[in-house]
């Protein structure tokens, strides 16, 4: 022990084990402060009692004898923080000619393991700055990987650790699906398994007792875990493909059998795999249903995730089946029956070929399907909503072939909506104005326009009655009791329940009064004696196209009355006022999904039920 230390021990000014500490940090010594960092000692004065010490944010600080033994860590030399401060470019060379034995030397002086930012901290920024270390870092864990003496870990925040003896990777891969108890550890193992393949020395060898493990898992959790055994076998797959000589057993379970099997929840089971795998999945699609896969496909685009409609639509296209892919759009479109999820991608893809799908139809199924998901538990996903609400091109995109009357329909839809904030629907509104002026007066009501009678059939004004009967009786005290019950939770501002409830309150407050308001315009008829001497209401109209001779026969009925599958319509849709006022043998242009086309009215007759 230095002699003065011994004296300050021998005088009780320090204790034993505080001066065996001293001892060690003597003047050019580094040292770790837990606060201070790191440091060097810079001199020792044994008259005030005091250490003198050089950190790396404080030059000269000084500490009592006593504290400074209790508190300071000595470094030796092979620590990199001490060879970062003896020799920074001796450092910065050995990164770049020994990746390895660096991140050696910084384990080690962090007892054997540290995280990847602990090592960047470590080197910074004598030896790297920020961007310089993630390209460094790259290159380096790849060798670090190749030399099997670290533990490399799968996620960022898992430190990488030093081994004592060098360690197969591939035997190290296989080792953690063996142990693997839960499905998700299995299938991680699995997926390292794939991307390391280049590090297994015979894998066609190595691999067979995988290959069976993910057939057994594939087989066993169809039932109760579809999504994870379809993801086996996609994984297999996978790795047979890039294994010459590989090959599962005959009888074991296939990726498209499993598609067959699955196919009434095909949609959530796609939907549920990892990006990667929806993409093989749906490509096996064609294969697993035959000359159905176009429908089948279609059905994902139209109901599935907003990542599996991208790739179902891509597969379709690629395939040659764009008309089917647009057609059925269409149809979802018109019946209302696409999901947000696909609204979504409709309308970040409208430009080429969906472009004849951007009319109004599309905007008003996007208002119908925020509606349908407002109340919606499951639903959470504001992505439609902010589309609508951000891109500012997006509503004079989908109102560009849109007649007055269909402009009225969409500005009076978005007045009624609840699914939009009242600031960001002035902003719709307004976006519709600026293009379409003459809308402005239905948003002021300065309109002078009087309401039209509604001509109806009795059984569709008895039906708009019990229905209205069912909404003020039963849906809307229901409603209130809920908002009741609700506001029993708790703070207000916090309860979901009781937003829920009262949006829903609005919504059936708006619709009481549409319902009020066309009942009390409607005017029921049995459709007797209509004018035969031209098509009107209460009319049977034989149509012959032009072109081909096709026959058609439509009946022109009132408001509420629209069959399109018995060929009824309603005197107000699109075909029917193409048709009113015409005689037999006038030639009309009859409006279709895919443009007008012309034909003759060959006969009128009377409607009888």
């Amino acid at each position: 022990m230095h002699p003065e230390i011994q004296k300050a021990v021998d005088a009780g000014k320090l204790t034993t084990a505080a001066g065996q500490i001293l001892d060690q940090l003597q003047p050019g010594t580094y040292v770790i402060h837990k606060s201070w960092g790191f440091g060097q000692v810079d001199s020792l004065n044994f008259l005030v009692s005091q250490m003198t010490i050089n950190f790396k944010a404080k030059k000269g600080h000084t500490m009592q004898l006593q504290y400074a033994a209790e508190s300071l860590q000595p470094v030796d030399g092979g620590h990199i923080l001490a060879q970062k401060a003896a020799n920074a470019a001796a450092v910065k060379a050995q990164a770049k000619e020994d990746p390895v034995g660096l991140v050696r030397t910084v384990l080690t002086s962090f007892g054997g393991k540290a995280t990847q930012d602990q090592i960047a901290q470590a080197l910074a920024p004598e030896v790297f700055g920020e961007s310089e270390f993630k390209r460094w870092w790259e290159n380096a864990k790849k060798a670090l990987k190749k030399d099997g003496h670290f533990a490399v870990p799968t996620k960022k925040s898992d430190p990488f650790e030093l081994r004592e003896a060098a360690v197969s990777h591939a035997d190290q891969y296989l080792t953690h699906f063996k142990n693997a108890r839960q499905l998700k550890d299995q299938l991680a193992a699995l997926d390292q398994i794939v991307k390391n393949l280049s590090e297994f020395a015979d894998p066609a060898a190595q691999l067979p007792a995988v290959v069976a493990v993910a057939d057994d898992q594939g087989r066993k959790n169809q039932r109760l875990n579809p999504s994870q055994a379809l993801e086996f076998l996609l994984t297999r797959d996978e790795i047979i493909e890039k294994v010459p000589g590989l090959t599962c057993a005959a009888d074991a379970p296939t990726v498209t059998q499993f598609l067959r099997d699955e196919k009434r929840r095909l949609t959530t089971l796609i939907g549920e795999l990892p990006a990667a795998k929806q993409k093989r999945a749906l490509g096996a699609v064609p294969e697993a249903f035959a000359e159905d896969w176009a429908a089948v496909a279609l059905d994902l685009v139209t109901r599935g995730s907003t990542r599996v409609v991208s790739e179902a639509a891509r597969l379709l296209e690629e395939k040659g089946q764009l008309e089917v892919l647009v057609t059925g759009l269409d149809r979802a479109i018109r019946e209302h029956s696409i999901t947000s999820e696909a609204l979504l991608w409709l309308g970040r893809e409208r430009e080429g070929v969906f472009s004849e799908l951007m009319n109004p139809r599309l905007l008003s199924a996007m208002i119908g399907a925020l509606e349908r998901d407002q109340f919606d538990e499951t639903k959470r996903d504001r992505r439609l909503h902010d589309l609508l609400v951000n891109d500012k091109e997006l509503l004079p995109d989908l109102l560009t072939t849109a007649a007055h009357e269909e402009l009225r329909d969409i500005m009076q839809k978005l007045m009624r909506t609840p699914v939009f904030e009242e600031l960001n629907k002035r902003a719709l509104l307004g976006r519709i104005i600026r293009v379409y002026p003459e809308m402005q007066a239905l948003v002021s009501g300065d309109s002078d326009a009087k309401p039209q009678t509604l001509i109806v059939s009795w059984e569709s004004l008895e039906k708009k009655k019990t229905e209205y009967d069912d909404l003020v009786n039963r849906k809307i005290p229901e409603n209130v009791k809920e908002i009741q019950i609700a506001r029993s939770y708790g703070d207000l501002r916090e309860n979901f329940e009781f937003k829920a409830a009262k949006e829903m309150q609005r919504v059936l407050g708006r619709r009481r009064a549409e319902t009020e308001r066309d009942l009390s315009i409607a005017r029921g008829t049995d459709f007797a004696s209509p004018d035969l001497s031209q098509v009107s209401i209460g009319t049977v109209v034989t149509l012959t196209e032009a072109g081909d001779g096709r026959v058609d026969v439509y009946t022109i009925l009132g408001a509420w009355d629209g069959d399109p599958e018995k060929g009824i319509v309603s005197y107000q849709s699109a075909l029917a006022q193409a048709l009113i006022g015409h005689k037999v043998g006038e030639q009309v242009n009859v409006p279709t999904e895919h443009g007008d086309r012309a034909a003759q009215i060959t006969k009128i007759e009377a409607y009888r039920k």
